[in-house]
């Protein structure tokens, strides 16, 4: 069992039967993973996914196992039900946040890039689209197209009938067809503008990633108003050229920089004597870079040291 599972499992001590408890905490363990993903996709923090699962599972343990007849549904119905209650607290919050606010990048394993789903799922750019949908909207959605949950299913878990959930979903994947980035992301092209990218941390050399911005590419920046950062959305190829030539010109040489698998893709991780400074990750659409992320928030930089399993 991983810390957080100990954390979240030894919060409460079950008020059932010894056998009931076992019961409820190895259903907890066994779906955990796949908890944590939904109330990450809903929420695009893992704090508070991790809030989320902590009071999903001081539920579960007041729940009689034997009233229970699927508990990967239930335990899915409670987390959803918890992370809508976040998320319109999340809302709030964000509308005082400084500067962009950009998804909590967590360090994953290849197995979820290997899920294409998944990955497309928790990338920056669909958490970005996802932050666009309502509440409800959003849980629809993400239980519906990534998780694949059946209506009925999905109307118990956001308090919905069955025909509103229909509506819901058509509505929310229009909202998303028309925000979402174009095509299929490209492995090998991600690869190639990040080479690019590190080379100009690393060596000072801007211009092979100069050529590979779109004429219409936005960089996005989060400081959360605790470190630097650019307090608004850059857009056009020219404005992010001169940004990166003055940002990255000041740390060439100094920072280095670790290839590394964030939300099922390939990003960068930037270090500065030892520390995390950041977070690269890209979006590219026929070999060019459309979109540019960088999180350097230090609240948000802490799911680097270790990787965080997502299952669906």
């Amino acid at each position: 069992m991983s810390e957080h599972s100990d954390r979240t499992t030894q919060a409460a001590e079950p008020a059932t039967d010894r056998g009931g408890a076992d019961r409820a905490t190895e259903a907890f363990v066994a779906h955990r993973n796949l908890l944590f993903t939904v109330a990450y996709e809903m929420l695009g923090s893992a704090a508070d996914a991790e809030d989320v699962l902590q009071e999903t599972w001081m539920r579960w343990v007041g729940v009689d196992p034997d009233t229970v007849r699927d508990p990967r549904a239930y335990l899915v119905r409670i987390t959803t039900r918890q992370a809508l209650m976040r998320l319109r607290t999340l809302r709030r919050r964000k509308e005082t946040y400084v500067g962009p606010w950009l998804p909590e990048p967590l360090l994953t394993a290849p197995d979820v890039a290997d899920d294409v789903e998944l990955a497309e799922g928790v990338s920056m750019a669909m958490l970005l689209v996802l932050e666009t949908l309502m509440p409800t909207e959003r849980a629809v959605f993400v239980l519906r197209e990534v998780f694949g949950l059946e209506y009925d299913e999905i109307a118990l878990a956001v308090g919905k009938n069955p025909v509103t959930v229909r509506q819901i979903a058509h509505r929310a994947r229009n909202h998303v067809a028309a925000r979402r980035p174009r095509g299929t992301v490209s492995r090998a092209e991600n690869r190639t503008a990040l080479a690019a990218f590190r080379r100009a941390v690393e060596t000072g050399d801007l211009q092979n990633l100069l050529d590979l911005l779109a004429p219409d590419v936005v960089f996005l920046s989060d400081g959360g108003g605790v470190v630097q950062a650019a307090l608004s959305p850059v857009t056009g190829a020219a404005s992010v050229a001169g940004l990166l030539t003055a940002g990255l010109g000041r740390i060439a040489g100094s920072a280095s920089v670790q290839a590394a698998q964030v939300n099922g893709h390939a990003a960068l991780v930037v270090q500065i004597g030892g520390r995390i400074e950041g977070v690269i990750a890209v979006r590219t659409e026929d070999s060019l870079i459309t979109g540019l992320y960088f999180v350097r928030n230090p609240e948000k930089l802490s799911r680097l040291e270790e990787e965080t399993s997502l299952r669906r």
